[in-house]
């Protein structure tokens, strides 16, 4: 039986105006997908009234300064770097997890810099990332069924068929742990990360088994000459090495949470969702006439749009479309999820049609979504040496087709889990029960990441240096 339906929750919102086509419930008549039904409407609606009133996480210049900077990845002149958890939980909001994510997203960036010579654009999937769409309505768990845990912004991952129903409290937990990550990013990003930016603090022995290690120690010690360099002459008033950009996005999957934190702001045009920099529409909620591209369609923030087989192009340009009719630079990163092995058979005629109707779209890469396995003891992985095979095969049909993969996409964490097998280290099957965290996903660990940004940037410079 599906829970899934038309106005789930119907609720009411005070600002809609006399006349307005869109307004941030617009989508609630709408058909919409990966949210069962919260069982008490009037509690969510007094959630979402609290939230509606709450002060935004972000600002609009935020949005568009990250907007301008995704136009410059789309003509070439950057790369950008998405990447963090699968999907956050309120209980990893801690203060050594959120270093280690920034510390890792940070180092990626420096290797991608040094190696390819161009800015780049750092987002962590990070601060709202809370939710996660299923290929199943329901579980069963010792016999009992029970609804599929979501995310904590929608429901507990503890196996009861109580936590498991839809909270609408957790929207409001949401935010407020949404709020504490972004405050000590922000303090960290301003002031005092800067010695984790020094290379002698990175981690080089787990690359002695890949064979560009030489290269790799020669990059990192290049770095710290250059940072040592530009302290040594300007000690008092360079403040690039000490002041961090890093934009946050989540999957819009549930409304609710988004659409409340959807404002319009003074002197602006158009409404912003002030929840993340930057929202994606994922591959189960594509429908034209769903909830999703529905709320989407309002917006002025970045989009990204997930897509893999099995999808309709016809259906995927009417998106794209439909999300960006003016056509702005800047405004969609397209994020292929095709799989190692379907990457040449779906890519290619997609960047053709793309660039029949005139979108200057940020191609990005998603090579973890289509390279899920479980092993044989049910446990679920990724292959280190498929999700960089996806990659090279991606950049291999762009620089045919002629186009700028401006990007990649990664569930990565700035810890020592053992989820994904592979990398320099040769993790094992065996070895996954090791420190395997995730609810979810499986994630690229702090070396997998480094390793892998190391190995992007060389696919770069084959295709555009």
């Amino acid at each position: 039986m599906s829970i899934i339906a038309k106005s789930v929750n119907p609720i009411q919102i005070p600002s809609k105006l006399e006349g307005e086509e869109w307004y941030p419930l617009s989508w609630n008549d709408k058909k919409l997908e990966q949210l069962p039904a919260y069982p008490d409407t009037e509690q969510l609606q007094s959630a979402y009234n609290e939230l509606r009133a709450l002060p935004p996480l972000i600002t609009s210049w935020e949005v568009e300064a990250l907007k301008e900077k995704l136009a410059s990845v789309s003509e070439g002149k950057a790369f950008l770097l998405q990447g963090g958890d699968c999907a956050e939980t309120f209980d990893a909001c801690t203060a050594p997890k959120i270093v280690n994510m920034l510390k890792v997203m940070l180092q990626m960036s420096f290797i991608l810099v040094h190696e390819m010579g161009r800015p780049v654009v750092r987002i962590g999937r990070i601060a709202g990332q809370f939710a996660k769409p299923r290929s199943r309505d329901f579980e069963v768990v010792n016999g009992q069924e029970m609804l599929n845990y979501r995310g904590d912004l929608i429901n507990s991952y503890e196996p009861k068929r109580d936590a498991r129903q839809p909270d609408p409290r957790r929207l409001i937990k949401a935010y407020e742990k949404s709020a504490l990550s972004l405050n000590f990013l922000r303090a960290l990003s301003d002031e005092g990360f800067a010695d984790l930016q020094h290379p002698e603090q990175w981690e080089l022995d787990f690359m002695k088994n890949n064979e560009y290690y030489k290269d790799y120690e020669a990059m990192v010690n290049s770095i710290h000459k250059a940072i040592n360099f530009m302290e040594t002459i300007t000690p008092n008033t360079f403040s690039t090495l000490h002041k961090v950009d890093l934009y946050t996005s989540h999957e819009a999957l549930n409304l609710y949470y988004d659409s409340a934190q959807t404002r319009r702001v003074p002197r602006k045009p158009g409404w912003f969702n002030l929840s993340g920099h930057m929202v994606w529409l994922g591959n189960r909620t594509k429908q034209l006439d769903g909830a999703h591209i529905e709320y989407l369609s309002g917006i002025r923030n970045p989009i990204g749009i997930k897509a893999g087989p099995p999808f309709d192009l016809e259906e995927t340009l009417e998106v794209i479309e439909k999300l960006n009719p003016n056509h702005e630079a800047g405004k969609i990163v397209i994020i292929t999820r095709m799989g190692v092995d379907e990457v040449e058979k779906y890519l290619p005629t997609f960047i053709r049609a793309v660039k029949q109707e005139g979108h200057p779209v940020v191609w990005s890469c998603d090579p973890m979504h289509g390279n899920t396995f479980a092993t044989g003891d049910n446990v679920k992985t990724r292959r280190f040496n498929d999700i960089l095979e996806e990659i090279k095969t991606t950049f291999a049909v762009h620089r045919s087709e002629g186009s700028y993969l401006g990007g990649v996409h990664l569930e990565l964490t700035g810890d020592n889990v053992t989820e994904c097998v592979g990398g320099a280290n040769g993790l094992n099957e065996s070895g996954l029960n090791l420190n395997y965290e995730t609810y979810c996903d499986p994630r690229l660990n702090y070396e997998q990441s480094l390793e892998m940004a190391f190995l992007v940037a060389k696919e770069w410079n084959k295709s555009y240096s």
